[in-house]
């Protein structure tokens, strides 16, 4: 160990610096500092010296040029144990440092503004700090350096523990932080940079994916276990994208978050973002036991519940409204949910809802609407992207196959049932009455086997429903199983080569039928 004889210290976060300032100065350590960082020490009645003076060279180009110099930088990689390093020091007159303090401009603050300009980011991108930063965690073997306020106590510590120096062991460590503080900063004003150049909304909107992705993920938090309990787990977002989600959500209340909750709350508010009007989901194991949208919450609520309620105990609630007292209610009267997610809670809502020891309370702000993103499928030793399955379709965009044409109010049963069966998992049929789920037929290895799923869910109400299927008809039989059933109408994409024969199938059940060209596959 050495000790600290010369520190240079230039930060933009002047938190706890106070502290560690009046203790190098107790050990004696000469302070080498610029602009705002100076006047604050100089405010202590603490000597320092300007960088400028040090170097013998003025800061220039509106301070972009402050610490760019040889006596910075050779000062900082000098290895102190090797002779010829340290005669090009003393022949040029380079003086050794010893500590570097540093945090960059806040990159990530400045453009997080709604108004900011190009300009403006570009002069926040940190030139000398990161050099500076780079210099001393190469040489951490000799140099101490610290770019995060929280380790000024450890430093403090090590200080006063070792008479002025700090242990080989810490040395290390917060060299190897600076590396992962460097690419953090990279990484975000390359994501900000590559934003402009292809404007805003999906991150490979019209463009070919990149031959590299490199994805940086903060960490959230940590979990119990995942998706059982011998499985380690963390959850971790993307700094980058600003979404309105589980990911970027405030838990007021309730046990901590599991693995699957997760999963599940995610798939819980996606599908009531599909919707303008009051909307409600109840989701177990990713898949919706029931949908539902009306004038009020409460009713949406409720006519997602009814679909299915054997299934929804220990369910998911999705909302997209603020939940009132009267849908606090309905949820406690329903019996045991795990998770209730929505934009915010109203004071009387939240009050009797935490009177449920366990009941978690996820908040998310003011929805937007389905929002553009990747979407990632992790497999062994790979990834899979793609873009997220935002289409949507409107009446005009249906055609009509069979002789039968839907009523209004099927067309409108039919649009309901089709925004939610891209939610559901692959074969899946949705059957719908109204703008309410009545069955569901999820995750079968024929289609015909979701939509006898689905008519068994629904108890009877199949009669006069409207149905949804995410892929085309392979054969007749789920048609045949449709009419014995009662349903009416039904919407799926079409494309196979027996479409002539399902819709012929339709016709002699007087079933009408539209198409919609699209597909909704959810693997």
């Amino acid at each position: 160990m050495r000790k600290i004889k010369r520190a240079l210290i230039s930060v933009s976060d002047k938190k706890g610096l106070e502290e560690l300032v009046k203790v190098l100065n107790e050990f004696k350590v000469e302070i080498l500092s610029t602009g705002g960082t100076a006047k604050l020490i100089a405010g202590l009645g603490i000597p320092v010296k300007s960088v400028s003076d040090y170097t013998g060279f003025p800061e220039m180009l509106d301070g972009r040029v402050k610490t760019l110099h040889p006596k910075v930088h050779g000062g900082l990689l000098a290895i102190r144990d090797k002779k010829e390093h340290m005669e090009q020091i003393r022949k040029h007159d380079i003086g050794l440092i010893d500590m570097v303090v540093v945090n960059l401009y806040p990159f990530e603050k400045t453009v997080a503004k709604s108004d900011v300009k190009l300009e403006e980011a570009i002069e926040n991108i940190d030139i000398g700090g990161p050099s500076m930063l780079r210099s001393a965690a190469k040489n951490s073997k000799d140099v101490v350096v610290v770019c995060n306020p929280d380790r000024y106590k450890d430093v403090i510590e090590e200080l006063k523990k070792n008479d002025g120096a700090v242990s080989d062991e810490l040395h290390f460590k917060l060299g190897v932080e600076v590396f992962e503080k460097t690419s953090k900063y990279d990484a975000v004003i390359y994501s900000y940079l590559k934003k402009q150049v292809e404007g805003e909304g999906s991150m490979v909107e019209g463009k070919e994916f990149p031959d590299v992705l490199e994805l940086k993920l903060e960490k959230v938090q940590g979990l119990r276990y995942g998706e059982n309990p011998h499985q380690k787990a963390s959850f971790y977002k993307d700094k980058n994208i600003s979404v309105v989600g589980i990911a970027n959500a405030k838990q007021l209340h309730g046990k901590e978050l599991s693995f699957n909750n997760i999963i599940d709350l995610d798939a819980a508010l996606e599908i009531v973002k599909e919707f303008k009007e009051p909307a409600a989901s109840v989701i177990k194991h990713t898949n919706p036991c029931g949908v539902a949208s009306n004038k009020t919450l409460a009713d949406a609520y409720n006519n997602a519940l009814d679909c299915d309620k054997l299934s929804a105990f220990g369910s998911i609630v999705g909302l997209n409204r603020v939940v009132d007292l009267k849908t606090a209610e309905a949820i406690i009267n329903a019996g045991f949910t795990e998770c209730i997610i929505a934009p915010s809670y109203e004071k009387k809502a939240l009050d009797i809802l935490m009177d449920k020891k366990n009941l978690r309370l996820i908040e998310v702000g003011e929805l937007k609407g389905i929002e553009k993103d990747y979407d990632l499928k992790k497999v062994v030793g790979g990834l899979l992207i793609q873009d997220r399955d935002i289409f949507h379709i409107e009446e005009k965009d249906l055609k009509v196959v069979t002789k039968k044409k839907p009523a209004k109010e099927e067309i409108e049963s039919l649009l309901f049932g089709w925004k939610i069966v891209k939610h559901v998992r692959s074969n899946a049929i949705v059957l719908s009455q109204g703008t309410k789920t009545v069955g569901v037929g999820a995750g079968q290895m024929s289609r015909v086997d979701s939509m006898v799923i689905a008519i068994m869910k629904s108890k009877g109400l199949s009669k006069g429903a409207t149905c949804a299927s995410d892929a085309f008809f392979p054969k007749e039989d789920a048609i045949e199983e449709a009419k014995r059933a009662g349903i009416t109408s039904i919407i799926q994409p079409g494309g196979s080569i027996r479409d002539e024969h399902v819709i012929k199938a339709c016709d002699d059940a007087g079933i009408s039928m539209v198409l919609t060209g699209v597909r909704h596959f959810k693997h």
